[in-house]
């Protein structure tokens, strides 16, 4: 591996500009937002080898919103309120009742601290949360909408198996979580990954199992290269707020009680009925804004044992760099030119930096960021799209409880009235904040 050559190419992937894609901007910290719900290596480090198969997963490899409830009220209660908020998410501090709950030392009261990492991702962690409350509200209180909650959640699971493991004491909170997760299930499939990744590998991933019945449910090129396609959506910066001067991406920082004005207006982020215009992704392809090749949360740098190299702290806070790293040092990945012939599609040539430099092939990562230049508009295509694309179908199918098994299966009307259905969601909590139960015991921190 040579580092030197990486790095010239990381470098070269930088851009002190914003380019617009057709994906909303809140669609890259909703992509972030489920990677970390289905994906955590707690114990692989970036400076040494591993064989992947030995990386257990910390997170549930399923579409369940775990990094939201963690495992329930019963095993994580550190989530969840006491006395009749007790089914109900903690959420907010007295000093912004927008930012996410949290202990006296600042950390946040969720189920995967990793959604704490920037504003934006808070931000649509706060969306589940308050959507849970505000639903869970709902469902106290009765009436039409607790009814279509409830037929929403029993779909397609056997009234037995729904009594053999759902506590009578819990029968509202699981209601109110499977709506959910269904309602999430189905935005991944049907807006995220339509957002990013070509229609016809969507389309072929339903029909093709490419990696056997016997695969990884979370294979190490989907984690260490394919799905981190998002990097490249990121910004040079955002306005947080209609009319703001925009900030970079770490102007404010995660990780820490988050000031008002770190407060963002969601219409900024997803584009919503009304005056104010979404900002947007950029296309998925081989840029970078710059701020993600100077991570400020990196402190150290990497030492790569095996061929006695140590990157410096600029190149060990590069994420591009990092990304490269990963794939040829640590996990030491097929390359993009090989997972092609594997998927049968057509081959991007190696990039001329790499090539000068003796390269015969290109890092996952980096052909899947060429692919969607070359074939997909600024969208993942070719084998990086089949790839991503094939994950996810694999998940739904394997899991008999998501939409995917509920035939006909259509977002609530109570989310409808906007050109999605996340911006759906932000619209009927705004609306319906007076319905919000235990507001005020929620909060801490």
């Amino acid at each position: 591996m040579s580092s030197q050559a990486l790095d010239a190419l990381s470098l070269d992937m930088g851009v002190n500009q914003n380019t617009n894609g057709s994906a909303d901007a809140g669609m890259t910290f909703f992509g972030q937002f489920v990677d970390h719900d289905i994906t955590l290596d707690a114990t692989s480090a970036l400076g040494t080898r591993i064989d992947p198969a030995t990386i257990p997963n910390v997170r549930t490899p399923s579409l369940d919103l775990d990094c939201v409830y963690g495992a329930g009220p019963e095993a994580s209660p550190h989530l969840n309120g006491a006395g009749e908020a007790e089914q109900f998410l903690v959420h907010g501090r007295k000093d912004n009742p927008r930012d996410l709950a949290r202990t006296c030392a600042g950390k946040a009261l969720i189920g995967d601290p990793r959604n704490d990492e920037n504003i934006l991702v808070a931000q649509v962690q706060s969306i589940f949360i308050e959507l849970h409350n505000l639903l869970m509200s709902k469902r106290v209180e009765g009436g039409d909408e607790a009814d279509d909650i409830k037929a929403c959640a029993h779909g397609g699971i056997d009234t037995n198996v729904w009594q053999d493991h759902v506590s009578p004491r819990l029968t509202s909170f699981e209601e109110v979580r499977r709506f959910i997760r269904l309602h999430y299930q189905w935005m991944v499939w049907c807006e995220l990954l339509p957002a990013f990744v070509d229609q016809d590998c969507l389309d072929w991933a339903l029909k093709h199992q490419p990696f056997g019945w016997d695969a990884p449910v979370m294979p190490v090129e989907f984690t260490g290269a394919g799905y981190r396609f998002g990097h490249a959506t990121a910004q040079f910066e955002y306005a947080l707020t209609d009319g703001a001067t925009p900030k970079g991406l770490f102007a404010v920082p995660g990780f820490g009680r988050r000031p008002v004005d770190g407060n963002i207006d969601y219409a900024m982020f997803f584009g919503m009925n009304g005056s104010v215009q979404s900002q947007k992704a950029r296309p998925v392809g081989p840029k970078l804004g710059l701020p993600l090749l100077n991570l400020p949360f990196v402190h150290a740098p990497i030492e790569l044992g095996d061929i006695e190299e140590t990157l410096t702290l600029a190149q060990s806070r590069n994420l591009a760099l990092r990304n490269m790293v990963r794939d040829r040092y640590t996990y030491q990945l097929a390359s993009g030119q090989q997972l092609a012939a594997k998927l049968g599609t057509p081959t991007v040539p190696v990039p001329a930096i790499l090539k000068d430099k003796g390269f015969t092939k290109t890092p996952l990562w980096f052909y899947c960021l060429q692919e969607a230049e070359a074939f997909g508009g600024g969208k993942l295509a070719g084998a990086g799209g089949r790839l991503v694309a094939s994950v996810f179908a694999n998940l739904l199918r394997r899991d008999p409880t998501t939409f995917l098994h509920i035939p006909h299966f259509k977002p609530w009307h109570g989310f409808g009235g906007q050109p999605s259905v996340m911006a759906g969601i932000i619209a009927y909590i705004d609306a319906n904040r007076a319905h919000m139960k235990h507001v005020d015991e929620l909060q801490c921190g």
